[in-house]
């Protein structure tokens, strides 16, 4: 059993906001902290411009992959964020929960999920902030 946090990030497709929230958080907590995305109807890949949109702040996720949303996957994490999975995500006493309510990148462009990266870098922070001091 590992003595740092488990974060999961949550949402439908596990192809743009919770890729995100991975990818600032592994970037921003490195080795500190264990990450974890999935999604309750996984798509096929990342979103296209999700993937460029997190290249232009210096974070590669091309290599990721949408992942379903596992029952054990959930138990064993820390915190659970959710983005709008609505009720596929499994409810475990103890758990610290965090609904983060944020439009929706997919069949959008680059210039609109911009805003979107950034407002999850900000969530990212506040809970990288939040985590216990060995992060």
């Amino acid at each position: 059993m590992s003595d740092k946090p488990s974060v999961l990030f949550v949402c439908v497709h596990n192809a743009g906001r919770s890729q995100m929230a991975a990818g600032w958080l592994r970037h921003l907590a490195g080795d500190a902290v264990e990450v974890r995305s999935a999604g309750s109807a996984p798509a096929e890949s990342v979103n296209p411009a999700v993937v460029q949109a997190m290249r232009e702040v210096g974070i590669d996720i091309a290599d990721q992959t949408p992942r379903i949303l596992e029952y054990a996957t959930a138990e064993s994490s820390d915190i659970i964020v959710t983005m709008g999975c609505g009720d596929a995500c499994p409810v475990f006493p103890g758990k610290r929960y965090e609904d983060w309510k944020l439009d929706d990148p997919a069949g959008r462009g680059v210039d609109a999920v911009r805003p979107i990266r950034d407002e999850i870098r900000d969530r990212v922070q506040q809970l990288i902030a939040d985590l216990p001091s060995t992060v």
